[in-house]
Order: structure tokens, then C-alpha cells, then sequence
């Protein structure tokens, strides 16, 4: 039997969401080290113990592929940070800036990735396709967390929810970069303190009064 028959037989055997994850690991793993143009389909599928058709049934072109990495961190993300909801509204801006840091700090991956992609974007129209879809959800999946976050633990907003999303995204944006600039200056302290300060200026406890 051929590895292409064996990797088409394993891949009828292993559940769509498991292959889904392998390749996005896969090509994690492959961006990263490669860059997006060195990186190719048949390298990240070989990687995931699949061939490249499992690519392109599951993500459609090596572009979604790119993007569900990045959707994937995000999604981690996003679960971590509506624990928020269950937290005395004291300790948000803490626990939130606390997360944002480890997210930033803890995987500097996602961030050249989605340096690359971001990149890519500006100049290519293919990839803008699968970008800005992918960021518009970022920021609607932001302010729903906001819009549960506060709703549940007391603290209420001085903006509105969708342009508190766009603010915080975009200085979580901001501090990813500057932290794989200047990581010494730009570390997990200084990250939270700026999304602290930030939490604080736009949020309110319910029984104080608005700034």
C-alpha cells in the first residue's frame, strides 16, 4: 500500500474535528518555521499524517488554512476570557489583563503568524478575502464577551460595547507587536498594566457613580 492510500485510509478513520485540528497544528507549526510562501500544502499535510486533499476539503485553500490557525488561538482565547463573567467585578480588569499578557507572552506563534497574514493582507487581495472576514468576527466575538462579562459580573461600560471590542482588539493587536519587538520592555507586566488601565477607564462598578 502507498503512504497516499495508508494517509487516505487513516483519514476515513479519524473523526472531520480531529483531522481539522492536526492540520491546523500542522501548519502552525509549518508557518511558523517556514513563513507563509515556504510553507507548502503537501509539507503541512504530511506533517498531520494526511494528504494535501485533506487540506483543501477541510480549510478549501492553503489561505483558510492560514486563517483557521489564527481563528483557533482566538476561539482559546475568547473561552478563557468569559471566565471573566464568573469573577467579582473588583478583580476583571485584573483577571482579563492577566490572560491578554499569558495569551501575548505564552505564544508568540500566533502572533508572527498573524503578523505575516496581517502583511499579506495589505498587498493581496486573495488573502484580504479570508482576512477580513476573520477580523470582523474577532471583533463581533470581543464584544459579545464584553457584552456577557459585564452583563454577569456588575461592572457596566461608559462606551459602547462594539467600540470598546475594536479598542481592546486593537491594543491587544498593539502589545503583540511591541512585545515581539521589544520583549524586554514590553513584558508581562507592562502588558497588563496597559489593559488594566485600559479596563479601567471605560468600565464602572454598578453602584458607583460614572466618571
Amino acid at each position: 500500500m502507498s503512504m497516499n492510500e495508508s494517509s487516505r485510509g487513516v483519514s476515513r478513520r479519524v473523526p472531520r474535528s480531529q483531522v481539522r485540528q492536526r492540520l491546523i497544528a500542522a501548519a502552525a507549526e509549518a508557518f511558523t518555521k517556514h513563513g507563509y510562501d515556504a510553507a507548502t500544502v503537501d509539507d503541512i499535510a504530511l506533517r498531520a499524517g494526511f494528504t494535501k486533499g485533506a487540506v483543501y476539503s477541510n480549510f478549501g485553500s492553503k489561505q483558510g488554512l492560514f486563517a483557521a490557525v489564527l481563528e483557533d488561538r482566538s476561539e482559546i482565547e475568547r473561552d478563557r476570557l468569559l471566565r471573566a463573567a464568573e469573577i467579582p467585578s473588583g478583580e476583571v480588569a485584573s483577571f482579563v489583563a492577566n490572560i491578554v499578557a499569558e495569551s501575548i507572552t505564552g505564544d508568540e506563534q500566533r502572533s508572527r503568524i498573524g503578523l505575516e497574514f496581517a502583511a499579506r493582507a495589505a498587498r493581496d487581495a486573495a488573502a484580504r478575502e479570508a482576512w477580513t472576514p476573520l477580523r470582523r468576527t474577532q471583533r463581533e466575538v470581543a464584544e459579545r464577551a464584553i457584552r456577557e462579562v459585564t452583563g454577569r459580573s456588575g461592572l457596566e461600560l461608559t462606551i459602547d460595547p462594539e467600540v470598546a471590542a475594536l479598542v481592546l482588539h486593537c491594543l491587544t493587536n498593539g502589545l503583540s507587536m511591541e512585545h515581539l519587538a521589544d520583549p524586554e520592555q514590553v513584558d508581562s507586566a507592562a502588558i497588563e498594566l496597559a489593559v488594566t488601565t485600559l479596563i479601567d477607564a471605560i468600565t464602572h462598578s454598578g453602584s458607583e457613580p460614572r466618571r
